[in-house]
C-alpha cells in the first residue's frame, strides 16, 4: 500500500475474501482527486454471477469505482477496503484494439496459456465472429469491435467482468443486439458484472440490482425481477423505470 499526502492510502483490489460469499467486497471506498471528492464511503457487494447495473448522473464516481476495482487508479487519493476475484476483465466504451492486430491477436493479447488461440477462436465464435480472426480493426463496424473486445475479455474466464458504457457509442438497433448478446454470454460464462451505464432501460433489461451512485454515495438499490427485466410485468417495469428517474432527479414523461 503506498501513502499519498493528507493521511489517505491508495489500496489495490486483493483477492476475493473480505465476505464469505461475495465475489466483489468494498468497504468504506473513498477517492478524491485534489480537494475534490469523488467517492465519499461507498459499501457494496456483488455476489457471484450477479449482474449490478451502476447508474448515476455524470461526475457522480461511477467510473471511479469501477477503476477501483479494476486496480487502475493507483495515482489518486484514496482509501478503503477492496475485494475481487483473481481473474477480471474490463470491457470499455471505446473497445482499445491495437489498429496494428488482427482481431486474432487482439483477442490473444496479454493470454499466456499455450492454448490461447484455440479459446480466442471459440470466443470469437460465442460472439459472432468465426472466420473474422484475419480481419482488421478497421474493416470492422463498431458493434463488431465491441464484440471483438467481448470475445477478448471472454478468453481470460473472468470471475468478474467490469463495464464501462460499452455500448454507449453504439446505435440503437446495434445496442439491443448487443444487450442479448451480452446476456447470453453472462448466462453461459457466470460471471459477476459490474456496468456502468447511463441508461435507466438498458440497466433495468440487463442487471439483477440496480444501483443508483450520486455525490460519491450509494443513494437507491433496487432489485429487478426476472418478469420486470423481460417486461413481462409492464406495471411494475414502468415503476421501477420511475423510481430509478427520480433518483436520478428526471421526472418521467408519459410514453417515455
Amino acid at each position: 500500500m503506498a501513502a499519498h499526502p493528507g493521511g489517505l492510502t491508495a489500496l489495490a483490489p486483493s483477492p476475493a475474501g473480505t465476505k464469505s460469499g461475495a465475489a466483489v467486497s468494498v468497504r468504506g471506498l473513498i477517492r478524491s482527486f485534489g480537494t475534490k471528492s469523488v467517492l465519499d464511503g461507498v459499501d457494496l457487494d456483488i455476489a457471484p454471477g450477479e449482474f449490478v447495473a451502476l447508474l448515476g448522473p455524470s461526475g457522480c464516481g461511477k467510473s471511479t469505482l469501477l477503476r477501483a476495482l479494476a486496480g487502475l487508479d493507483h495515482d489518486v487519493r484514496g482509501s478503503g477496503v477492496i475485494s475481487v476475484p483473481d481473474r477480471v476483465s474490463v470491457v470499455f466504451q471505446d473497445s482499445r484494439l491495437l489498429p496494428w492486430d488482427s482481431v486474432l491477436g487482439n483477442v490473444t493479447l496479454g493470454v499466456r496459456e499455450h492454448d490461447a488461440g484455440a479459446r480466442a477462436r471459440k470466443a470469437l465464435a460465442e460472439v459472432g465472429l468465426a472466420g473474422r480472426e484475419k480481419a482488421w480493426p478497421h474493416q470492422l463496424s463498431g458493434g463488431e469491435q465491441q464484440r471483438v473486445a467481448l470475445a477478448r475479455s471472454l478468453v481470460r474466464e473472468p470471475q468478474l467482468l467490469l463495464a464501462d458504457e460499452p455500448f454507449g457509442a453504439l446505435d440503437a438497433l446495434t445496442r439491443i443486439r448487443m444487450h442479448g448478446l451480452l446476456q447470453d454470454l453472462v448466462a453461459a460464462h457466470r460471471p459477476a458484472v459490474l456496468l456502468v451505464t447511463h441508461d435507466v432501460d438498458e440497466a433495468i433489461a440487463l442487471a439483477d440490482r440496480i444501483v443508483v451512485l450520486d455525490q460519491g454515495r450509494i443513494a437507491t438499490v433496487r432489485p429487478v425481477p426476472e418478469p420486470i427485466r423481460a417486461s413481462a410485468d409492464a406495471a411494475g417495469h414502468e415503476a421501477l423505470r420511475r423510481d430509478l428517474l427520480a433518483a436520478l432527479g428526471v421526472e418521467a414523461t408519459a410514453g417515455h
